[in-house]
């Protein structure tokens, strides 16, 4: 019996590390309009910090991967 995992995550291999830290940076904007616009008001701090923490993490792993290429 063979049994699969189920990943909720692409894999980054096979989509492409841009293409993966593309997708975040596009979803942390579309986070930051939406709080900007005045979106889920009661959540506003928590989503704020969580969109720079994802911002840090977008950046620290763009400078990983090109300290890798070279």
């Amino acid at each position: 019996m063979e049994i699969r995992s189920l990943s909720l995550m692409p894999d980054p291999s096979s989509t492409g590390m841009d293409d993966l830290l593309q997708q975040l940076d596009r979803d942390r904007s579309w986070l930051l309009q939406q709080i900007d616009g005045g979106r889920w008001p009661e959540l506003r701090l928590d989503l704020a910090a969580l969109e720079r923490e994802l911002g840090q993490l977008i950046t620290r792993a763009s400078e990983l991967q090109d300290a890798g290429d070279r």
